[in-house]
């Protein structure tokens, strides 16, 4: 798992709070997907989001697989990107905060590296 920061530890603080992320109640977001469709030049994947104790449909637009490459463990690895926008105020986080100071849309890029086993 990746956790990445804002480079501000103060706005990082912020986010982390019960005024957005609540990250001491809601430390992890799943998805599961329902369904695998082709679409445009990769695939189409919808499945429940549940973020901040919210499930909601979303659809991943996912690219890939990359050719297989081998890693260091001498198996080969392939990649695939995954995106989707959500609105923040659907998921019940940053109500106090109106678009004109927080955006609604939140753009989320998975990258996925899975391995043959």
């Amino acid at each position: 798992m990746v956790v990445h920061t804002t480079g501000e530890a103060q706005r990082d603080g912020h986010l982390k709070s019960p005024d957005f992320f609540d990250v001491s109640q809601y430390a992890t977001a799943t998805f599961e997907s329902t369904s695998v469709s082709k679409g445009g030049s990769g695939l189409k994947v919808a499945g429940n989001l549940t973020l901040h104790g919210v499930t909601k449909p979303v659809v991943l637009d996912v690219d890939g697989p990359s050719a297989p490459v081998p890693g260091m463990d001498k198996k080969p690895h392939v990649g695939f990107n995954a995106t989707t926008t959500i609105n923040r105020t659907d998921f019940g986080i940053g109500p106090k905060f109106g678009a004109a100071m927080v955006g609604n849309d939140v753009k989320i890029n998975i990258e996925i590296d899975a391995i043959k086993q």
